[in-house]
């Protein structure tokens, strides 16, 4: 049986970026294990985007890596100890998919009081989880894009911007494409996931609406497209580790307190049929990610958003954890 293994990231003192196998928080660069076993294809210079280029040729010799790992020929270092930046730092792109997790989007409309008028919240509640059943059935995922520049690795400081007097949290499962798609069926979506991966898709809440022209609606680039709004990582686990990526545990902290506690089984619409949307519209790349939606639990909810001195963990079972401190800008 295949020892479970994941791909990720580290950074050097010189700067140099190594692509690197983990194993239960021990890491080993791939050109170390490869030098060592004879392995041809792995230099030291190449990028786990590299890798996903060529996903399906890449899993055999990766496999064999991992077994020369678990020898313990070849000195292994650890995860919390090194400087781990994105698995990707570059993707090519990132798609996101909005109001995708059903208690989610039911307590944000209970929240806001946004609904038909004379309703209490319970009326506001019913009517809500009435329209996500019905949008589950008949409806579509909500996708659009965000900048690259946002990517930030899985423990860096996060700068809250001044721009924005309510900077959210929204840790979300990273799909992570291992082969190009295009208008493919939910059927046969899984079979272009190269993996999965905890990404935070960070919002300011009180720049989506656009106010000086309401019919434009939302405006995601000023949104969740500045420096550090995608914190991605530590890890991306290969998905045939991975047995139900549609029911995975997520869980996010502010200090210690919990604030998202919830598994990717609310999700309105699955992976394969996100994947199949987006790929109707989008050419889906090796390497390009899609950010599949946050459950409950953001800070609308608690009328609580981040500030400098917050610390943020987000987790997801089996991929690792991320840890994110807020900052003051020139702090």
């Amino acid at each position: 049986m295949t020892t479970p293994w994941g791909l990720c990231t580290i950074a050097r003192t010189d700067g140099q970026r190594l692509a690197c196998l983990t194993i239960d928080g021990d890491v080993w660069p791939l050109h170390a294990l490869a030098l060592h076993s004879g392995i041809p294809g792995f230099p030291p210079a190449l990028t786990v985007l590299e890798i996903l280029e060529h996903w399906d040729s890449q899993q055999s010799a990766l496999d064999n890596l991992a077994i020369v790992a678990g020898t313990g020929a070849v000195a292994a270092e650890a995860l919390a100890e090194l400087d781990v930046r994105a698995p990707v730092e570059r993707p090519g792109q990132i798609f996101c998919t909005g109001a995708n997790y059903r208690k989610h989007v039911i307590d944000l409309t209970v929240d806001t009081g946004v609904g038909p008028e004379g309703l209490d919240r319970d009326g506001l509640y019913k009517w809500a989880a009435e329209m996500m059943d019905k949008r589950a059935a008949e409806g579509e995922p909500y996708a659009f894009t965000k900048p690259i520049s946002a990517v930030a690795g899985p423990n860096d400081a996060l700068v809250l911007p001044t721009n924005t007097a309510q900077p959210d949290w929204e840790i979300e499962l990273g799909v992570v494409i291992g082969r190009e798609a295009y208008c493919v069926s939910a059927d046969d979506a899984m079979d272009h996931v190269a993996g999965y991966a905890i990404v935070n898709d960070i919002s300011a809440r009180d720049l989506i609406a656009r106010t000086d022209y309401k019919m434009l609606g939302t405006d995601w680039l000023r949104s969740k497209g500045q420096p550090g709004f995608l914190p991605f990582g530590p890890v991306i686990v290969p998905a045939r580790f991975v047995r139900d990526p549609q029911n995975l545990p997520l869980r996010l902290t502010v200090n210690g307190r919990v604030m998202q506690d919830e598994t990717t089984a609310d999700m309105i619409f699955g992976i394969a049929r996100q994947i199949e949307y987006i790929s109707s519209f989008a050419r889906l790349l090796p390497g390009d990610v899609i950010c599949t939606g946050s459950p409950a639990g953001n800070g609308t909810h608690y009328g609580r958003f981040l500030q400098p001195g917050d610390v943020m963990t987000a987790e997801i079972a089996g991929l690792g954890m991320q840890r994110v401190e807020c900052v003051a800008p020139n702090a």
